[in-house]
């Protein structure tokens, strides 16, 4: 990636991360980085392909950190380790998560939206795959490895959703929220195993 559009990317992370993606104007990023506005917009149209850009940089973050898990751990520790670097990114990103389902027209376009639809299958793919060892070495029983990844994920977003709805109505979770977030997700991770074992 060119050296300039990756700082863009970066620069519009730091934004979004402390004020959140809505509240941030391509005008402010391109002032941060003391960058032309036209050389901007040779890099991103608009905010939305910027959105897009920063999208793609967390998610190849995301995968780089998961890539380096230990392959030899059963499938819990895994899915431990997992649910750690999921709860670093959730904290570190949490306002770019909050910016979802604003108003904004930027979230609107089509082509965000068929790249959140493939990051999410592509997240359900990445644990298909693990169940799916899993499955092989006799760890659990043998089932549809796509389907139970996609109720695993979504058991862990429903966690997530209910503990921030039922938490106190700052605009930031409290570090205590956030730990029982984390360890009710874990809790979840063991009981969803332990149901699958042969």
């Amino acid at each position: 990636m060119d050296k300039k559009k990756e700082l863009i990317i970066e620069g519009a992370i730091k934004r979004f991360i402390h004020y959140g993606i809505n509240k941030t104007t391509m005008n402010e990023i391109a002032d941060d980085l003391s960058v032309s506005k036209p050389s901007l917009y040779y890099y991103f149209p608009d905010k939305g392909s910027l959105i897009q850009g920063v999208i793609n940089k967390v998610f190849d973050d995301y995968y780089d950190l998961l890539s380096k898990e230990k392959p030899e751990n059963c499938l819990e520790d895994k899915l431990a380790g997992i649910i750690d670097i999921r709860h670093r990114f959730f904290q570190k990103y949490y306002m770019m998560h909050l910016s979802f389902g604003s108003s904004d027209a930027s979230f609107n376009t089509e082509e965000l939206k068929k790249l959140l639809i493939l990051k999410k299958k592509k997240d359900i793919e990445y644990y298909g795959v693990l169940l799916q060892k899993a499955m092989d070495l006799g760890e659990i029983e043998a089932g549809d490895s796509l389907n139970l990844a996609e109720l695993y994920l979504q058991s862990l977003s429903g966690i997530t959703f209910i503990c921030i709805m039922h938490g106190n109505k700052e605009l930031m979770p409290t570090k205590k929220e956030l730990k029982l977030l984390h360890e009710k997700q874990q809790q979840l991770s063991k009981i969803f195993i332990k149901g699958l074992k042969n």
